[in-house]
């Protein structure tokens, strides 16, 4: 993993701009912004975490993503293109099948979006942000989006202990693997409520959600943290005022049409660039100034 310089900022500039990525990727449509999208995402999360992320590709977002583009032309027959018939005498037509690459795409950036989030949006951020106004759901949530990465070290470490003994689920017979399976089951499903109940328990004897209570933070919010901020908002409201004029539109059905090449359009899409590929500015300006100080020492 590399010196992530944009997780250091403060709590609402890496919300805003996961915000900002999540919508704009699930509600825009357009090709050339969810090849966007996903490349930016997809950048952002090697140099988070380098082969960590390539591993994830692999094996679970390109099998998912295969399988999304896939299914949705044996599924959806819309669109004026037919290309050929189905031996269910259903039409396979170009757009269905487009429109299943981009809704793949699509859930791709976003998975990876996701990815990034959790990486940079800590807990103790999120709670920073909303632990005031919504302090059960804050913590609710807080504890969801770090039970899954949790959840898997605890489980490789448990697997691993009971390979040790001679327990694990590729031991023994196809009785003696599932007794083995059920029993790490049983393991997990009782390390999740210990740690459930220790969680609540802590945080109720530290007062959480009284109140009244106050709280030790370590953020500040600084120049650095407002320039951002200030380019964060101008980004999304350069591209709401892009979706409003109709300068993203696009369609699937019943025939492909829309904006691609026009200097208004392409405007768009030079913003978006930029604010997809904000952290990596952020971080790579950060790396240069560091190597900068170190050639000096």
């Amino acid at each position: 993993m590399y010196r992530d310089t944009f997780s250091s900022f403060h709590p609402i500039v890496n919300f805003l701009f996961f915000g900002l990525v999540f919508a704009f990727s699930m509600f825009i449509m357009h090709p050339v912004m969810l090849i966007i999208s996903l490349t930016s995402a997809l950048l952002y999360a090697v140099y988070l975490d380098g082969k960590g992320t390539l591993t994830f590709c692999l094996k679970f977002l390109l099998p998912m993503t295969l399988a999304a583009a896939i299914i949705n032309p044996a599924f959806s027959h819309e669109g004026m293109t037919i290309l050929r018939y189905l031996p269910s005498g259903n039409p396979l037509t170009l757009e269905s099948i487009l429109y299943g690459i981009s809704a793949a795409v699509m859930l791709g950036a976003v998975a990876l979006w996701f990815r990034c989030y959790t990486a940079v949006m800590t807990s103790d951020k999120f709670v920073y942000l909303f632990g005031r106004s919504i302090p059960s759901l804050s913590l609710i949530l807080s504890m969801t989006l770090r039970f899954v990465p949790k959840f898997t070290a605890q489980l490789e470490a448990v697997r691993d202990a009971q390979f040790c003994i001679g327990r694990d689920v590729s031991n023994g017979s196809i009785f003696r693997r599932i007794k083995n399976a059920v029993t790490i089951v049983s393991i997990m499903i009782t390390w999740s409520l210990e740690n459930a109940v220790e969680t609540a328990e802590s945080m109720k004897s530290r007062g959480y959600g009284l109140k009244g209570r106050t709280a030790f933070s370590i953020y500040r919010f600084d120049s650095r943290d407002r320039t951002a901020l200030t380019w964060l908002i101008f980004c999304g409201v350069f591209l709401i005022c892009g979706i409003l004029a109709k300068g993203l539109k696009w369609r699937y059905f019943p025939c492909i049409k829309g904006t691609l090449t026009e200097p208004f359009t392409i405007c768009f899409f030079i913003v978006y660039v930029f604010l997809c590929m904000t952290p990596i500015i952020i971080d790579r300006r950060e790396d240069k100034v560091w190597r900068s100080l170190r050639s000096e020492i």
